[in-house]
């Protein structure tokens, strides 16, 4: 299983590693990418058998917020 999450509050490369390490303490997640684009708006590939409000919480825990996805 497959999500992609559009995430706000992202500003530089420290904030993708902080995104992408608490994806990936998640159980279940197999694989994390997440990426920033020139207009700050981040982006994350996740891959496993995981459930999106678990993805959720771990990206609002780290207090950053997901529009999207």
């Amino acid at each position: 299983m497959a999500h992609e999450l559009t995430i706000e509050g992202m500003s530089c490369g420290h904030c993708v590693m902080s995104v992408r390490q608490a994806l990936s303490k998640v159980p279940g997640v197999t694989k994390a990418d997440v990426t920033l684009d020139p207009s700050k708006i981040g982006h994350a590939h996740v891959e496993g058998e995981v459930s999106r409000e678990a993805l959720v919480a771990a990206i609002e825990a780290e207090d950053y917020r997901v529009t999207t996805g």
